[in-house]
């Protein structure tokens, strides 16, 4: 897979995340993607959520990984 088609990919599942994280007042933003490794923010509500931890490993990476399985992590860059 391309660094462009990983990037459309991860696009992808952010947008299928996205009305799940802003429905509590939330969001995310792609950063970057480096080594296989997704930097993302996330926003509004989300950071100072006591769970956001959990979104972005349960939700979040396991969504990104179902449309760009080479992902091997997903971080948070507050």
């Amino acid at each position: 897979m391309t660094a462009q088609e990983t990037l459309n990919n991860v696009e992808k599942a952010l947008e299928e995340i996205r009305p799940f994280l802003m429905s509590d007042g939330g969001n995310i933003k792609l950063l970057s993607i480096e080594d296989n490794i997704v930097n993302v923010q996330l926003q509004g509500a989300c950071t100072g959520c006591s769970v956001n931890q959990m979104t972005l490993k349960n939700g979040v990476e396991a969504t990104i990984k179902k449309y760009a399985p080479q992902i091997t992590e997903v971080i948070n860059v507050a």
